[in-house]
């Protein structure tokens, strides 16, 4: 009797988790649907203490969406939501409304990759495992390995893929911005990354996109000529 109330006890904690899980999944998408709103109003501004208004309610909400994240366990949305976060601090920093546009432009791509990070949620590594469910078997356990290495894999693709569109963002503004201001936009990219690297506990995942985004950021200061 008291064997089996502890079996029914721990699949009720299991399925309390998995709920609570989802909720929190649901929550962040939600904050981060509404920064996505924010971000684009931003955009269409034609006057840049508007664009920093909705700029900063975009930049509330994602910093509100962090521990729903976390408890979520949607590591690339995660990553994204860090970056994005990060391009509307500067884009708030931004002297001018051109270059507070290129960098609303990039958080908005941050923000629309995160949002369909959570809705594919399954297709990668997740913080609660399905795997708690079967039984603890020979072949459960190959499966979670499997996933397991299929969820990373998943991650990079998706990671380069988001890199491939900051490549191009950061090549527009290499030669459409003023060498001092693009030079000092890239380092300051480039200074964030290497301090990223050197935290200890830093998961797989943002070790990759730190590094991949220092790679390219490092070419990108190459192409650009001596400032005089």
């Amino acid at each position: 009797m008291n064997k089996t109330y502890i079996i029914i006890c721990g699949i009720a904690l299991m399925l309390f988790s998995s709920f609570k899980t989802n909720m929190e999944c649901e929550y962040a998408g939600s904050n981060i649907g509404f920064a996505k709103t924010q971000t684009e109003l931003a955009i269409a501004k034609d006057d840049i203490n508007k664009a920093r208004y909705h700029a900063y309610k975009a930049l509330n909400a994602i910093v509100k969406s962090k521990n729903q994240l976390a408890i979520c366990g949607c590591e690339y949305a995660g990553i994204e939501m860090e970056e994005g976060l990060r391009n509307l601090k500067l884009a708030t920093k931004a002297t001018s409304l051109s270059a507070a546009k290129v960098l609303l432009e990039r958080s908005l791509q941050n923000t629309l990759d995160g949002l369909e990070s959570l809705e594919s949620h399954e297709l990668h590594q997740s913080k609660y495992d399905n795997e708690v469910l079967v039984l603890n078997t020979l072949k459960s356990k190959s499966k979670a390995i499997l996933l397991k290495e299929e969820g990373v894999n998943t991650l990079n693709d998706k990671i380069d893929l988001s890199l491939k569109k900051y490549e191009q963002s950061l090549k527009l503004v290499v030669e459409s911005t003023d060498c001092k201001a693009a030079k000092a936009f890239a380092q300051n990219i480039f200074d964030h990354c290497e301090k990223e690297l050197l935290k200890p506990d830093l998961s797989k995942g943002k070790k990759y996109y730190n590094l991949r985004t220092k790679e390219i950021t490092a070419d990108a200061l190459l192409r650009i000529p001596d400032c005089l």
